[in-house]
């Protein structure tokens, strides 16, 4: 991921300075956005740092309003009522929360159907709401700025599959390029003519059309949509994989394949669906999906394949925020204003971080993004009982909602912070995860976690000068040279954290008081 880093000289030193606090930022505080899609109407409010924002309400209702469009071609009578019923309560709960007031943005459905205009009318009539319908090319793009919000200056091809439609867009270094749409929505593909034979006809032709129209991408391939995360649970399922956070979930090519498979061969599709969570009308469309996705890594052959949860909606967030703050690192801003919000001495954590990096001098800028991280919630979960400290950490860590977070990362933060309140990993309900990260990184993990665990005994002044760390790797010596201020804080418990910090890098030690 590329992060932009702004100069030196700013407050926040190696990430730049924080932003969620710029009257920019503070506009975007809290957002309302509804999707009125084929299958779904969904309203979704952000909340907390813009650049990486809550959710802090999220109420999805599934109308059909696309099915039997094709056939009639006006939206599904049934589903145009509880649409419309569903966007009635949203504004409710928008006037609730005092938003002032609600984006609204219908597409593939109301866009085809004889009776979207006199569907908005109703709504205006009903709800005061707007309702945009955007064509294919908008929409692609708003869900490609989705995935933008949650990956800074990503490449590849953003596929999004609704309904009724799917869109493709790529992107490059943070900007959305070229955008086609298509008519490959599970509810479409319903209606296709000509049995199974006649629908993958169908499918291999307009994918191939789509693939002349956007040229070679054969680069990442990020997946928006209800019907792809569906497939994504189907084959963490059939993986046994442990982690089930299906943002930044990835699949090979060749794992498509056989998931695309063992959908087709599963003699029990209800007990398939109890088994991965899915609700009933999401999954009678995942066979049609699957079909279309197989076809697409089949034509595009991506390099790698990526689950994303943001999509429109959050492209609609996204198209509000000025470019400065788009262009921040979402995983940091999200954890300074964790910090901020719920930190026992907001604003530590730099300083934390500053003392500890000695350590980790020569690691890659990754690595050191994922221990700024973990310096700057180091102390958010304070409040939990001592004796579950460690684990909400981890599970705070490894599943809470944020973007620019692969899966081994989030087990790498986790760990370190697990290891911030606990020396031990053994004996916790996560040890299944542990090996989703190589056991370099775990140990180097446990070094990040028991250097924050003894940093934080050294500092109660956020600003104060106590000492630094002086790493030799090659003759194993950790020196720590502490400020005459600093040593009354040196007691024994601080002397047998840094016993184990040592211990853990095989390191002699050496404490000198440092003389400014």
């Amino acid at each position: 991921m590329n992060v932009v880093v702004e100069p030196k000289g700013t407050d926040g030193g190696l990430f730049g300075r924080p932003l969620f606090e710029d009257p920019s930022a503070r506009a975007l505080a809290r957002v309302g956005v509804v999707d009125v899609g084929s299958n779904s109407v969904r309203l979704v409010v952000f909340d907390g740092a813009a650049r990486s924002p809550a959710y802090f309400y999220n109420e999805k209702i599934m109308c059909a309003l696309g099915a039997g469009l094709s056939d009639t071609g006006h939206l599904n009578p049934e589903g145009r009522v509880r649409a419309l019923n569903a966007l009635r309560r949203f504004q409710r709960l928008a006037e609730g929360m005092g938003l002032s007031g609600l984006s609204v943005v219908a597409t593939a459905a109301v866009r085809d159907a004889i009776d979207g205009p006199d569907f908005c009318a109703d709504v205006a009539r009903e709800t005061g709401l707007f309702v945009r319908t955007i064509d294919g090319r908008e929409e692609a793009r708003l869900s490609a700025q989705g995935v933008l919000l949650g990956w800074p200056g990503s490449y590849g091809l953003v596929c999004d599959i609704g309904g009724s439609s799917m869109e493709l867009a790529a992107i490059s270094g943070g900007h959305v390029g070229r955008r086609e749409t298509s008519d490959l929505g599970p509810l479409k593909l319903q209606t296709v003519k000509g049995g199974k034979k006649g629908r993958r006809a169908h499918i291999k032709t307009t994918v191939e059309n789509l693939h002349a129209a956007m040229g070679t991408q054969r680069d990442r391939l990020f997946l928006v949509g209800g019907s792809w995360r569906a497939i994504a649970r189907v084959d963490m399922f059939r993986r046994g994989y442990p982690l089930h956070v299906l943002h930044e979930y990835r699949m090979t090519p060749r794992a498509v394949s056989r998931t695309a498979k063992f959908i087709a061969d599963h003699p029990d599709h209800e007990a398939l669906r109890a088994d991965c969570g899915i609700s009933s009308a999401r999954m009678a469309l995942v066979p049609l999906a699957t079909e279309v996705l197989w076809r697409l890594v089949k034509t595009f052959r991506p390099q790698d394949i990526a689950v994303s949860s943001y999509g429109i909606r959050e492209g609609m967030l996204y198209e509000q925020m000025p470019q400065r703050l788009r262009d921040r690192d979402p995983l940091i801003e999200a954890c300074r204003f964790a910090e901020a919000k719920d930190a026992r001495m907001p604003g530590f954590g730099k300083l934390l971080y500053t003392f500890i990096e000695p350590l980790f001098r020569s690691a890659p800028f990754s690595r050191k993004r994922m221990i700024k991280a973990a310096c700057l919630l180091h102390d958010v979960s304070w409040r939990a009982h001592p004796d579950y400290r460690a684990e909400v950490c981890f599970d705070n860590a490894t599943r809470a909602n944020l973007g620019g977070l692969k899966h081994s990362e989030r087990i790498f933060l986790g760990l370190a912070l697990l290891h911030r309140y606990s020396n031990k990993r053994e004996g916790t309900h996560f040890e299944g995860l542990y090996d989703l990260i190589d056991e370099k990184a775990q140990h180097d993990a446990l070094i990040v976690g028991k250097a924050m665990r003894f940093g934080a005994m050294l500092w109660m002044e956020k600003d104060a000068d106590r000492g630094d760390f002086r790493w030799f790797p090659k003759k194993k010596q950790l020196e720590l040279r502490l400020s005459p201020d600093a040593m009354p804080l040196f007691g024994e418990v601080a002397q047998a954290r840094l016993n184990s910090l040592a211990a853990s890098l095989e390191a002699e030690i050496k404490v000198k008081t440092r003389r400014d």
